[in-house]
Parts: structure tokens; sequence; C-alpha cells
């Protein structure tokens, strides 16, 4: 017998995968913050503001986030969020994947930790190397251990700024990923980053793992102060879309998963980006050279009318400064259209008869894809122009006479 049962779906995008529908896993109500409200007695614990306990699952990537979540809540600023365990085997897992970057790391490497806290995993990897290389940690909330040993800034890293400015030889994310609201922003950040390298550029990324949470159905893990909560499948979809994962694997008896990537963007998103950039130049000089063209228009006394005043019309006639004042003939072929204005700039449309006890100078036809039509509309109507104009390839070209793919 087939199950039709249909979860209690909410719409809402997945931070990790961007799938759009969600399923409620777990409503905890009104909680304190568990780990930076820091109350100074028993009547301030008491006092405490709660904040929604909201959490749904990602069917698709498995990602757990509390949708409800607003980071004005959290007291940073006031009370830094430290991670402290000092146990035997936490030291053992940090010694282990400290060991397990620096074997793909240059004898004399610059590794940027993102989220440093008191910084004493980036200070390892420092005294493991005896100080050969720059060690840096950024975190906008220092405590008095920061920056013993390393180079220290108290503030946000920025990735696309920051990757060219300090040239990381490997970036190390550890227990920030759960803090944040949106982490696929950041890790698509050093991957493009990394790609302006031009060297290979390492990311060590960690957080807590919840796969547990589902086999004991253990609820200590969700709290505030941790929006997102990774299982190893969504860290896993997280970390394929920043780069090539050479190593996913667990820690600290299943609690944690790590992962290894060599930063990156695939080639085809590559020269699509620098496509898009190139494209964003010749926009520049199409605009200033369009608007050259039709000052020369206007300066020269010509009679120029625009074939239509809406929809992709009305948009060249704005970005191309086309106003009434040196422009105010504009018509169009859709007789509904008549008697009707170009938003923004206010000519009175006019039904294109009104072209045909008169002739015009030049035509300036918008919709390139329709001038074939409206040549031949003109010339059915008996509508003259000495000269009709359409835009292509940055500039203003003769339809009859230059060479285009529109005829």
């Amino acid at each position: 017998m087939t199950d039709t049962h249909t979860p209690p779906f909410v719409t809402t995008p997945c931070p990790v995968c961007a799938h759009t529908l969600a399923v409620p896993l777990f409503n905890g109500g009104l909680q304190v913050l568990a780990t930076l409200g820091w109350p100074k007695s028993t009547v301030e614990a008491l006092a405490m503001p709660r904040y929604p306990q909201d959490f749904v699952q990602c069917p698709s990537c498995s990602h757990v986030w509390n949708r409800s979540f607003r980071y004005d809540a959290i007291p940073y600023q006031n009370n830094p969020n430290r991670m402290f365990n000092r146990g035997g085997i936490w030291k053992g897992h940090l010694a282990e994947t400290r060991d397990g970057l620096l074997k793909y790391l240059p004898q004399a490497p610059t590794v940027v930790e993102i989220g440093c806290g008191e910084g004493h995993f980036v200070r390892g990897l420092a005294e493991a190397r005896n100080g050969q290389g720059r060690f840096v940690g950024f975190d906008p909330n220092a405590s008095p251990e920061t920056g013993h040993g390393v180079e220290f800034y108290a503030r946000i890293f920025e990735p696309l700024v920051d990757m060219t400015d300090y040239d990381p030889d490997a970036v190390v994310i550890r227990h920030v990923l759960e803090h944040l609201t949106e982490p696929a922003v950041l890790l698509d950040q050093l991957a493009w980053g990394a790609a302006m390298l031009g060297k290979p550029c390492w990311l060590f990324a960690e957080v807590p793992c919840i796969d547990r949470v589902f086999e004991t159905n253990r609820l200590a893990d969700f709290f505030y102060e941790h929006v997102a909560h990774f299982t190893t499948k969504s860290f896993r979809t997280l970390m394929e879309r920043v780069g090539d994962v050479v190593e996913l694997a667990h820690g600290y008896d299943g609690e944690v998963v790590y992962a290894l990537v060599k930063l990156g963007v695939p080639g085809e998103m590559k020269e699509r980006a620098d496509a898009a950039s190139a494209f964003s130049q010749r926009t520049n000089i199409s605009r200033a050279t369009i608007r050259a063209q039709l000052d020369e228009l206007a300066a020269s006394g010509a009679k120029v009318v625009i074939w239509g005043g809406t929809g992709k019309a009305a948009a060249f006639i704005h970005q191309f400064g086309v106003d009434a004042k040196r422009f105010p003939l504009v018509v169009d072929s859709d007789r509904d259209k008549a008697d009707t204005f170009v938003p923004g700039t206010g000519q009175r449309i006019l039904f294109r008869d009104a072209l045909k006890t008169t002739t015009v100078d030049v035509v300036i036809i918008p919709t390139q894809w329709r001038a074939k039509d409206i040549a031949a509309e003109m010339k059915r109507e008996g509508i003259l122009s000495k000269k009709v104009l359409i835009e292509h390839g940055g500039r203003l070209i003769d339809f009859v006479l230059d060479a285009h793919p529109y005829r």
C-alpha cells in the first residue's frame, strides 16, 4: 500500500543547497542563550530574554538550521564564543588534524584561520613549523590569549579582498560555520578568492556533526547560538561546492566532521565570470558611445523618431538618455498604446500613422529583432525616412547598409 502521508513542509531556502522546502524537525520553544549569556547573578539568569528554537531540516542535503534565528540576539561583542576543551582525546584530535593539514603545505606556509578564537589551532600550526611561515588569525572578538605567537586581526575576514592581500596556502575554519546563517556565502567567496591566487590553496573546515542526534534522539545539541547543524551529508554538500574534497572524516568519536578541500571553481564557471566581467566593461563603453551618437543627432537638428515607447523600447530610452526635450517624437505600431506616455521620460506615444504626413530624417528601432517587420511596415504604409538605425555591437548602425543579423 502506498504511503500518501505528506510532511508538513515550510517554505524556506536551505543555507547549504538552496532547496526551497524544509521539514519541521524540532521546536524547543523559547529558550535563553546557552553559551553567550553569561549572567552574573541568579536574578539576572532568570530574567534573561528567550529566543525561538525553530529547527527545520532540508530533505535534499539533510542540513538542519534554526529558521527563526536572528543575529541581533547574540552579544558577540560582549562575550566571545570560546570553545573550551582540554581533554586528552580532544588534544589528540587537534594534533591529528593539524598534522594532516601540514603535510599538504610548503615548509614555510602562509595560513589564515577565520574565527580563530583564542588562536590555539593556528598557534599550534606555527609551533609545528618552528615559526617558519606566516600564521594569521582573524576574529572580531579577541580574548587575552589571542595573538600570542601569531599575527592577529580583530576583524572579519573579507575573502574577495583578503585572499589576494594575504595570499594564503591554506585557510582554516573550525567551529565557525555552525554559527553562520549563510555558510555557503563565505565558502563561495573563499573559492573565488582562491581562484585569483594562481596557486593551490587548501581549506580545512570542521564543524560539530549531528549524525548521532538522529541515532540517539538526544536534544541537548540544539541551542540558539548554533543556528546551523551539519550532518555528514550536508557538510559534504557544502564542501563539494567549493573545490575538490581530498579528505572528509570524523573525529572525537564521531562528534565532529572535518574536510580538507583544494579550493577552486570549475573552469566553466570561471570562464562565465570572466565573460560577464568583460560584458560589464563593454556596457559602459556602449552606453557612452550611443549617448554620444544621440547627442550628435540632437545637435544636428535632424528629425528623429523612436519607434516604440514601452517595454524594451522604453528600456532603450532610459539607458541612453533619450529625453523628451531633444527627442519628443515616439511612435508605436500598436494602436492601443497611442496617447499613453513613455514611462519615466514622458513623451506622448503616437500611432505610427502620424508619420504618414511627414518625412523624418532618422527612425531608431530599439527592438532590433522587429526591425525587419517594422521596415516592411514602413514601406507598406508609405512612411518615409532617410535612415533607419538599430543598436548593434555597442553603437547605432544603419539597418540597410551595415552588417548585422536582423535582416
